[in-house]
C-alpha cells in the first residue's frame, strides 16, 4: 500500500440486522434492539478520550478509538502530530471504491513538492512496524466459534476485532470495515502515522500482519463511504481540487468537555454481546429461510449509542 439522541441511539455503523421474529420451532427469538434494550450499564465502557480522535471535515465530523495495546509506538506518534496540528488544512487525498479512503500531506506524494512536505515537528520520521503482538494474559479474549480463513483464531479483543495464532504466540488487529490503519510504502518501518487510511469497503483481510492497525471509527463512517471516488491509480484523486480538505484533528482529551463525543461501547465480553453473536448466528425471521448458522469477525459489529448531552 502506497504511503501517500438519546441514550439507545445506536450508531447506524453498528447492528444493522432486521427484528428477528420466531424460530422454526416457534419460540420466540429477540431482536437485537430488545437485546440492547434490556443490557446493563455495567456492559457498557465509556472509550478514554485520550484514545479518541475527532476528526472535522467539510461535512461534519468522523470520531475514531485507538488501541494503544496493539500499536503504542505508532499510537504516541500520531497524537504527537494531531497535538501539534499536523494534520489541520491536509486532505483526503485518496478514496479508493470498495477498499480505502486515505489522508496525509498531498505534497509527500508521488508529483507532489518536496519542498513544501509538511514539517514532521517532535514526531519520529520512522518507526519498528507493529504488525502483531505477543499474545498476553492482559489482553482480553473473545473468540469466535466458526473459523476464519485468514487466521489460526478470531474473535474480539478489547472490543476491537482481532485475531491470533496459538503456535506462534502472535495476535493482531484485522482490517475490517471502519478499521483506521497506517499506510506505507514498501518498506516496513516507513509508516510512522502521518499518512492514515480507513477502510471503507469489504473486509481487505488479506492486509493483516503488513500493516500496523491503530483503531477504528466509531462514528461519522458514512462521511468517509460517501466520498467521491479518485479516478487516478489507486484512488488518488487526479486534480488537487478534487481532495477533501481536513479542517482539524483533535485528541477529545484536549476538547473542552461539552465538545467531547459523549459515547458508550458494548463490551464483547458482557452476556449481552454473546446473546448478539448468537441471534445473528441462529437467525431466524421472516426473511431468512436458512440461518446463516456461523459469524463472521468482520460481519460483527460491536454496538456504539450516543449518551444524551447534559
Amino acid at each position: 500500500m502506497q504511503k501517500t439522541s438519546k441514550i439507545l441511539a445506536i450508531l447506524a455503523m453498528c447492528f444493522c440486522a432486521p427484528a428477528l421474529g420466531a424460530t422454526a420451532r416457534g419460540k420466540a427469538t429477540p431482536s437485537v434492539a430488545q437485546i440492547l434494550a434490556a443490557s446493563r450499564p455495567s456492559d457498557w465502557r465509556t472509550p478514554n478520550p485520550d484514545d479518541l480522535l475527532v476528526m472535522q471535515l467539510p461535512s461534519g465530523r468522523v470520531v475514531m478509538e485507538l488501541d494503544p495495546a496493539y500499536a503504542p509506538l505508532h499510537i504516541a506518534n500520531i497524537r504527537t502530530l494531531v497535538r501539534e496540528h499536523y494534520f489541520d488544512g491536509l486532505a483526503i487525498v485518496r478514496v479508493q471504491d470498495n477498499f480505502v479512503a486515505q489522508w496525509d500531506d498531498p505534497e509527500g506524494d508521488d508529483g507532489g513538492d518536496p519542498r513544501k512536505i509538511r514539517s514532521l515537528g517532535r514526531a519520529r520520521r520512522t518507526l519498528p512496524p507493529e504488525f502483531t503482538r505477543t499474545i498476553s494474559s492482559s489482553l482480553p479474549w473473545v473468540r469466535l466459534p466458526d473459523g476464519d480463513v485468514y487466521a489460526p483464531e478470531v474473535g474480539f479483543s478489547r472490543d476491537f476485532p482481532a485475531a491470533r495464532d496459538p503456535a506462534t504466540h502472535q495476535t493482531w488487529l484485522v482490517h475490517c470495515y471502519g478499521t483506521l490503519a497506517v499506510a506505507r510504502d514498501d518498506a516496513p518501518d516507513s509508516g510512522n502515522g502521518s499518512a492514515l487510511y480507513v477502510v471503507i469497503g469489504q473486509a481487505p483481510r488479506w492486509l493483516d500482519r503488513n500493516l500496523t492497525v491503530v483503531g477504528r471509527v466509531i462514528e461519522g463512517m458514512p462521511r468517509l463511504s460517501s466520498l467521491p471516488r479518485g479516478h487516478g491509480p489507486l484512488g488518488f484523486y487526479a486534480h488537487p481540487a478534487h481532495r477533501v480538505p481536513i479542517l482539524s484533528i483533535r485528541v477529545a482529551a484536549d476538547l473542552p468537555p461539552s465538545q467531547r463525543p459523549n459515547v458508550e461501547i458494548l463490551r464483547t465480553r458482557s452476556h449481552t454481546f454473546q446473546q448478539l453473536l448468537e441471534a445473528k448466528r441462529d437467525r431466524h425471521d421472516a426473511f431468512f429461510v436458512t440461518p446463516p448458522g456461523k459469524i463472521d469477525v468482520c460481519g460483527t459489529s460491536v454496538p456504539v449509542r450516543k449518551l444524551p448531552k447534559g
